[in-house]
């Protein structure tokens, strides 16, 4: 294989990179209950939904995500369909800041994620509780939440990393 033939295909798998990350975090429930550490949770889905939705939609199909928070539903016993629309508001929230923005500037996406993420939480634990009658922790959502807003600059940081990894693949086609 020529070195070009190479290349484009390391690009073509580091491009599906996004949605990989996003399915191996959906099936293992990424967090680190396994470890027994009390009281440290986060949502990395959300956190690699919302960068990539902003900055480069085309690497995460809107179909593609409604069926990873399909996965999820059924790793964590929600039910059907509870995580997708989650899933899907937190890519129409980077959808929106991506539109309006004029110059893209990491702290004023950082903010915005901790809006969407408490707007989309609020709206999915209200459903749960009025409709399907569960049981809340609001404890362990709001460690979650805060860990969630504070990994957020962390990984959209490595997220940049990748991207510029990316690029260079493609730089040398």
């Amino acid at each position: 294989m020529s070195k070009i033939g190479k290349l484009n295909f390391l690009n073509k798998l580091l491009e599906l990179g996004p949605i990989l990350f996003l399915y191996i975090a959906v099936l293992n429930e990424f967090d680190f209950n396994y470890l027994n550490f009390a009281y440290f949770s986060f949502n990395f889905p959300f956190i690699l939904i919302f960068y990539w939705s902003l900055k480069k939609p085309e690497y995460l199909g809107y179909g593609l995500i409604f069926f990873a928070g399909l996965i999820n539903d059924v790793i964590i016993g929600f039910p059907l369909g509870i995580s997708s629309f989650t899933y899907l508001f937190i890519c129409g929230f980077a959808a929106y800041l991506r539109n309006i923005t004029l110059r893209p500037n990491v702290l004023k996406d950082w903010l915005f994620f901790l809006f969407a993420v408490l707007v989309v939480n609020s709206l999915s634990y209200l459903i749960l509780i009025l409709f399907f009658k569960l049981k809340i922790n609001y404890l362990d959502i709001a460690i979650n939440i805060v860990f969630t807003f504070f990994l957020y600059i962390i990984f959209a940081n490595l997220f940049k990393f990748y991207q510029q990894l990316i690029r260079g693949t493609e730089q040398n086609d």
